[in-house]
Protein backbone atom coordinates (compact mmCIF):
# COMPACT_ATOMS: atom_id res chain seq x y z
CA UNK A 1 0.00 0.00 0.00
CA UNK A 2 2.75 2.29 0.66
CA UNK A 3 4.38 1.61 -2.39
CA UNK A 4 1.22 3.08 -4.53
CA UNK A 5 1.29 5.46 -2.21
CA UNK A 6 4.11 7.00 -3.79
CA UNK A 7 3.57 6.13 -6.91
CA UNK A 8 -0.03 7.69 -6.89
CA UNK A 9 2.10 10.66 -5.87
CA UNK A 10 4.84 10.71 -8.11
CA UNK A 11 2.49 10.66 -10.63
CA UNK A 12 0.55 13.65 -9.21
CA UNK A 13 4.04 15.50 -9.27
CA UNK A 14 4.55 14.93 -12.58
CA UNK A 15 1.74 16.26 -13.86
CA UNK A 16 2.13 19.17 -11.83
CA UNK A 17 4.86 19.95 -13.43
CA UNK A 18 3.81 19.19 -16.85
CA UNK A 19 0.93 21.85 -16.24
CA UNK A 20 3.19 24.54 -15.07
CA UNK A 21 5.36 23.79 -18.19
CA UNK A 22 2.25 24.53 -20.16
CA UNK A 23 1.21 27.34 -18.45
CA UNK A 24 4.49 28.41 -18.76
CA UNK A 25 4.46 28.10 -22.48
CA UNK A 26 1.29 29.56 -22.75
CA UNK A 27 3.13 32.98 -20.97
CA UNK A 28 5.36 32.91 -23.46
CA UNK A 29 3.24 33.22 -26.75
CA UNK A 30 2.82 36.33 -28.28
CA UNK A 31 -0.79 37.29 -27.51
CA UNK A 32 -0.19 36.37 -24.00
CA UNK A 33 2.77 38.42 -23.82
CA UNK A 34 1.01 41.47 -25.70
CA UNK A 35 -2.26 41.34 -23.16
CA UNK A 36 0.53 41.28 -20.59
CA UNK A 37 2.08 44.91 -21.96
CA UNK A 38 -2.01 46.34 -22.66
CA UNK A 39 -2.22 45.86 -18.52
CA UNK A 40 0.96 46.84 -17.58
CA UNK A 41 -0.30 50.07 -19.61
CA UNK A 42 -3.29 50.54 -18.08
CA UNK A 43 -1.87 50.44 -15.05
CA UNK A 44 0.93 53.19 -15.64
CA UNK A 45 -2.32 55.42 -16.98
CA UNK A 46 -4.27 54.22 -14.18
CA UNK A 47 -1.21 55.27 -11.68
CA UNK A 48 -0.57 58.74 -13.43
CA UNK A 49 -4.46 59.62 -12.90
CA UNK A 50 -4.83 58.63 -9.17
CA UNK A 51 -1.55 60.78 -8.94
CA UNK A 52 -3.24 63.83 -11.02
CA UNK A 53 -6.53 63.57 -9.22
CA UNK A 54 -4.04 64.20 -5.80
CA UNK A 55 -2.71 67.21 -6.63
CA UNK A 56 -3.74 70.51 -4.57
CA UNK A 57 -5.67 72.10 -7.67
CA UNK A 58 -7.49 68.95 -8.73
CA UNK A 59 -8.49 68.68 -4.73
CA UNK A 60 -9.66 71.83 -4.66
CA UNK A 61 -11.14 71.89 -7.56
CA UNK A 62 -13.44 68.69 -5.91
CA UNK A 63 -14.17 70.72 -2.73
CA UNK A 64 -15.22 73.56 -5.01
CA UNK A 65 -17.77 71.20 -6.71
CA UNK A 66 -18.86 69.68 -3.17
CA UNK A 67 -19.52 73.52 -1.85
CA UNK A 68 -21.41 73.98 -5.27
CA UNK A 69 -23.41 71.35 -4.83
CA UNK A 70 -24.45 71.84 -1.06
CA UNK A 71 -24.70 75.19 -2.08
CA UNK A 72 -27.55 74.54 -5.11
CA UNK A 73 -29.22 71.96 -2.47
CA UNK A 74 -29.34 75.21 0.26
CA UNK A 75 -30.68 77.45 -1.81
CA UNK A 76 -33.04 74.86 -3.64
CA UNK A 77 -34.38 74.09 0.09
CA UNK A 78 -34.79 77.63 0.76
CA UNK A 79 -36.57 78.68 -2.02
CA UNK A 80 -38.91 75.79 -1.56
CA UNK A 81 -39.66 76.48 1.79
CA UNK A 82 -40.02 80.04 0.38
CA UNK A 83 -42.68 79.28 -1.67
CA UNK A 84 -44.24 76.87 1.12
CA UNK A 85 -44.82 79.78 2.88
CA UNK A 86 -45.76 82.56 0.40
CA UNK A 87 -48.45 79.71 -0.80
CA UNK A 88 -49.74 78.98 3.15
CA UNK A 89 -50.11 83.62 3.88
CA UNK A 90 -52.25 83.45 0.94
CA UNK A 91 -50.19 86.78 -0.76
CA UNK A 92 -49.76 84.65 -4.13
CA UNK A 93 -53.49 83.70 -4.13
CA UNK A 94 -54.31 87.49 -3.00
CA UNK A 95 -52.23 88.50 -6.00
CA UNK A 96 -53.78 86.56 -8.23
CA UNK A 97 -57.17 87.57 -7.33
CA UNK A 98 -56.26 91.49 -7.13
CA UNK A 99 -54.85 91.18 -10.78
CA UNK A 100 -58.15 89.47 -11.84
CA UNK A 101 -60.17 92.44 -10.22
CA UNK A 102 -57.85 94.67 -11.46
CA UNK A 103 -58.31 93.43 -15.21
CA UNK A 104 -62.50 92.68 -15.03
CA UNK A 105 -62.65 96.44 -13.86
CA UNK A 106 -60.00 97.76 -16.34
CA UNK A 107 -62.37 95.41 -18.91
CA UNK A 108 -66.02 96.98 -17.13
CA UNK A 109 -64.60 101.06 -18.24
CA UNK A 110 -66.55 101.99 -21.23
CA UNK A 111 -69.65 99.75 -20.08
CA UNK A 112 -72.52 101.12 -18.33
CA UNK A 113 -74.41 104.57 -18.23
CA UNK A 114 -73.47 106.22 -22.02
CA UNK A 115 -69.85 104.53 -21.74
CA UNK A 116 -69.15 106.76 -18.59
CA UNK A 117 -67.05 106.11 -15.60
CA UNK A 118 -68.06 106.33 -12.27
CA UNK A 119 -65.95 108.30 -9.85
CA UNK A 120 -66.57 105.16 -8.07
CA UNK A 121 -65.31 102.71 -10.50
CA UNK A 122 -62.00 104.37 -10.47
CA UNK A 123 -61.86 104.34 -6.55
CA UNK A 124 -62.35 100.72 -6.34
CA UNK A 125 -59.76 100.26 -9.53
CA UNK A 126 -57.10 102.57 -7.75
CA UNK A 127 -57.91 100.36 -4.03
CA UNK A 128 -56.97 97.19 -6.19
CA UNK A 129 -54.13 98.78 -7.95
CA UNK A 130 -53.22 99.41 -4.43
CA UNK A 131 -53.28 96.07 -3.13
CA UNK A 132 -51.72 94.14 -6.02
CA UNK A 133 -48.63 96.87 -5.63
CA UNK A 134 -48.86 96.09 -1.48
CA UNK A 135 -48.81 92.40 -2.35
CA UNK A 136 -45.95 92.58 -5.03
CA UNK A 137 -44.30 94.55 -3.14
CA UNK A 138 -44.61 91.71 0.01
CA UNK A 139 -43.68 89.18 -2.87
CA UNK A 140 -40.56 90.60 -3.67
CA UNK A 141 -39.15 91.62 -0.24
CA UNK A 142 -40.12 87.97 0.73
CA UNK A 143 -37.77 86.66 -1.64
CA UNK A 144 -35.04 89.64 -1.35
CA UNK A 145 -35.00 88.05 2.02
CA UNK A 146 -34.62 84.38 0.87
CA UNK A 147 -32.25 85.53 -1.80
CA UNK A 148 -29.82 87.53 0.71
CA UNK A 149 -29.41 84.47 3.32
CA UNK A 150 -28.69 82.12 0.65
CA UNK A 151 -24.81 81.97 -1.12
CA UNK A 152 -24.64 83.16 -4.38
CA UNK A 153 -25.02 80.85 -6.84
CA UNK A 154 -26.45 80.69 -10.54
CA UNK A 155 -29.58 79.63 -10.11
CA UNK A 156 -29.36 82.84 -7.25
CA UNK A 157 -28.50 84.97 -9.51
CA UNK A 158 -31.41 84.38 -11.91
CA UNK A 159 -33.67 84.66 -9.28
CA UNK A 160 -32.20 88.23 -8.23
CA UNK A 161 -32.49 89.66 -12.25
CA UNK A 162 -36.61 88.39 -11.55
CA UNK A 163 -36.59 89.70 -8.49
CA UNK A 164 -35.40 93.61 -10.13
CA UNK A 165 -37.25 92.94 -12.87
CA UNK A 166 -40.13 92.52 -10.72
CA UNK A 167 -39.19 95.96 -8.81
CA UNK A 168 -39.14 97.45 -11.78
CA UNK A 169 -42.40 96.77 -12.71
CA UNK A 170 -43.60 97.55 -9.12
CA UNK A 171 -42.07 101.31 -9.42
CA UNK A 172 -42.94 101.72 -13.06
CA UNK A 173 -46.82 100.66 -12.19
CA UNK A 174 -46.58 102.82 -8.93
CA UNK A 175 -44.80 105.54 -10.87
CA UNK A 176 -47.52 105.62 -13.78
CA UNK A 177 -50.18 105.24 -11.09
CA UNK A 178 -49.30 108.36 -9.35
CA UNK A 179 -49.31 110.73 -12.30
CA UNK A 180 -52.90 109.79 -12.61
Amino acid sequence: MVGQEKTSKLHDIKETASDAVEIMRQIGTPGVQESMDKVRQTLTIAKEIIEALKTPEIVKNIENIRLISENMNQASTKMQDTMKQLKETGVIDEAKELIKSTKSKINSFGVGDEGMISGQDLRDVTTAIKEMLISIKGLVDEVKATVTSSKKSATIVNIEKTIKEASDVYNTVRHDGAKR
